[in-house]
């Protein structure tokens, strides 16, 4: 599961990156906006990601 997640992070920061380089070269702040978004979503995904599993190996040695 996580090789599944690792590549869908992969792709979200290639669409931010893409993002933000369409957002300077039409000097649009809405773009840039959205790319630190689509950024933010996937490091937030991985962190929860992490967590969780941490979380779910704890629950079950405690049960």
């Amino acid at each position: 599961m996580l090789i599944v997640i690792l590549i869908f992070d992969v792709a979200l920061v290639a669409w931010s990156l893409h993002l933000m380089e369409e957002a300077y070269e039409h000097r649009e702040f809405s773009l840039m906006l959205a790319g630190t978004l689509v950024a933010l979503a996937a490091a937030a995904m991985l962190v929860v990601y992490f967590l969780m599993g941490n979380c779910m190996s704890y629950l079950m040695s405690v049960s």
